[in-house]
């Protein structure tokens, strides 16, 4: 169960020694006081960058989800809830609630002051007490979303056993005892989850629930919130954080377009596939490849659990999309399969990075939609076949953009290739072949040599045929090219008087591709436009020179 392993992952994190309630957040203004209350001044916990995001140092603070109303924290809050503080050129209605939330921050102090008789915190109520915001001496650039704490004689009252024991109580849930979802135990489930799940794309930045019954056509048996899956304190508050550990973790999340994905193993392994997906170093796929497919036989497959969950917004909700349980060996050598297929002969030969992949299926990275990054994750960790509108998106948009890029000439490779796994030989599409006969791809390779000509007898032409006519060429062969020739044949009749040794590479190679070409087809179905953009990609990574070595060695008199 996703919620179980996201709890296990919790248990060996850092986070898992935080108190109940507490979460680790960032502070960026600390009030010292001494032991009556008297003010000594402001502290900045800020790095000094300057920088919109810089917040303030991380400490274990209360916590609680705050979706709408008036909810104060204890002793550390906002700077309206602590001090009543708001802008100058607030609205008065802004103005009047930043004086409700201080007056509702100051009301839980007061509490905690007669529940724990703590020194600290009473002297932090003399202070609310005897406040006075038009003679405190509030640091420039003080923000009222800035979080604020105390510091009384060196000691932070957050820190302080009881208070944190009080803060537990306060928040502990009233409802009646279920058995919770995730430990199985009976204990009281929490109505709203203790923490907000952030940085999801297109989420509020305040944070989504991953449980929740926010309408009432989720509702059951007179069930609200989050009680329709009831889920005690300990476990929300695990599955919380292991979910904020990993969204933040440098190795542990990858976020492509919509959706942000989360990659974990069951024990500590220093194997994450975030790195060789987004940014894949040539060192680091060969050394993958040679583990996989080595001569002196594949390794065993390392058996540690590997965990993956998929994650986007829906609705003021956080969706999963997917959730994958495997082990690191399946995963590695799913990922070695998934670079094999997509290797085609480059300049470079660089492995494809997983955001280039899914971006040349659209016009702008915005486009991406929520299953285009999904379909190749699930062949990179799974193994699953490219869905065939994978390879439609990919011929669509090189008929409209009227040209083939690397990464999706990529895609196309791997969309044909990946439904026919274990039945062609290494090596198959990567580069030119000479012996391929079939229609659709000597047609591309003959856009790209008549391209070849065109750029040899107009250097520094801006637009070529191909920005003209590969979408037609790529889908109706055949009501294109007779015109095409054509206009080859006078950029042919001006290289061989200006350029002869050009004039016969080129001609030759013409000549070699046309002898495969009986009759060009009147149309081009998905799978053939698809070897096209191949062929034609194949061709102009090769050059020139590439299939017409035979025929002079045929034609040695030619030359001159």
């Amino acid at each position: 169960m996703l919620l179980q392993k996201l709890k296990e992952y919790a248990a060996r994190s850092p986070a898992a020694d935080l108190p109940p309630m507490y979460l680790a957040t960032p502070i960026k203004w600390l009030i010292h006081l001494d032991q009556e209350g008297k003010f000594l001044g402001f502290v900045s916990t800020s790095s000094g960058t300057k920088k919109k995001n810089d917040r303030g140092k991380e400490y274990p603070a209360p916590s609680l989800v705050r979706a709408y109303g008036i909810k104060p924290k204890l002793l550390a809050d906002r700077a309206d809830y602590v001090l009543g503080f708001i802008e100058e050129d607030a609205k008065p209605k802004d103005k009047k609630r930043a004086q409700d939330c201080h007056n509702a921050f100051v009301a839980l102090i007061k509490e905690c002051v007669r529940a724990t008789r703590v020194p600290e915190v009473l002297a932090v109520e003399k202070f609310l007490d005897n406040l006075d915001l038009t003679t405190l001496s509030l640091p420039a650039d003080i923000s009222s979303g800035d979080n604020v704490t105390f510091v009384v004689d060196g000691t932070m009252p957050i820190d302080l056993q009881r208070v944190r024991e009080f803060w537990a109580q306060t928040q502990a849930s009233s409802e009646e005892l279920a058995q919770c979802l995730v430990c199985g135990q009976l204990k009281p489930p929490m109505k709203r989850q203790p923490i907000k799940v952030k940085g999801i794309p297109g989420g509020q930045p305040s944070g989504m629930a991953l449980v929740s019954a926010n309408a009432a056509a989720f509702e059951s048996y007179g069930l609200e919130a989050s009680l329709v899956a009831p889920i005690c304190r300990e476990c929300a508050e695990g599955y919380g954080r292991a979910l904020e550990q990993l969204i933040r973790g440098e190795d542990t999340h990858l976020t492509i377009g919509p959706c942000v994905y989360l990659f974990w193993t069951r024990e500590d392994q220093g194997f994450s596939p975030v790195s060789i997906l987004a940014s894949p170093e040539p060192g680091d796929v060969k050394a993958l490849l040679r583990s996989v497919y080595g001569t002196r036989g594949a390794m065993p497959l390392n058996p540690m659990d590997f965990y993956a969950i998929a994650l986007s917004s829906s609705g003021g909700r956080v969706a999963v999309r997917d959730w994958l349980v495997t082990t690191v060996g399946e995963v590695q050598q799913n990922l070695a399969w998934y670079f094999r297929l997509q290797r085609l002969a480059d300049r470079d030969g660089r492995p494809v990075g997983l955001f280039p992949l899914t971006a040349s299926l659209v016009a702008a990275s915005k486009d991406i939609r929520v299953n285009i990054p999904e379909a190749f994750v699930n062949l990179a960790l799974k193994g699953t076949p490219l869905p065939r509108w994978i390879l439609y998106e990919a011929v669509r948009r090189s008929a409209v953009e009227q040209r083939v890029t690397r990464p999706r000439a990529c895609v196309i490779k791997m969309a044909l290739l990946s439904q026919e796994k274990g039945t062609r030989e290494d090596g198959y599409m990567e580069q030119l072949d000479l012996a391929n006969r079939n229609p659709a791809y000597l047609s591309g390779r003959l856009l790209a040599v008549l391209e070849f000509i065109q750029e040899a007898a107009l250097p520094g032409i801006k637009a070529t045929i191909v920005d003209r006519y590969y979408g037609t060429a790529s889908s109706a062969p055949a009501s294109v090219y007779g015109r095409l020739l054509r206009t080859a044949q006078s950029h042919l009749a001006k290289l061989r008087k200006d350029k002869k040794g050009a004039y016969t590479v080129l001609q030759r190679l013409l000549e070699e591709v046309l002898a495969g070409l009986k009759m060009f087809p009147a149309t081009l179905n998905l799978q053939d436009q698809a070897l096209f953009a191949l062929g034609y990609y194949h061709q102009r990574a090769a050059g020139w020179s590439a299939g017409v070595t035979a025929a002079a060695k045929d034609h040695p008199e030619d030359e001159e």
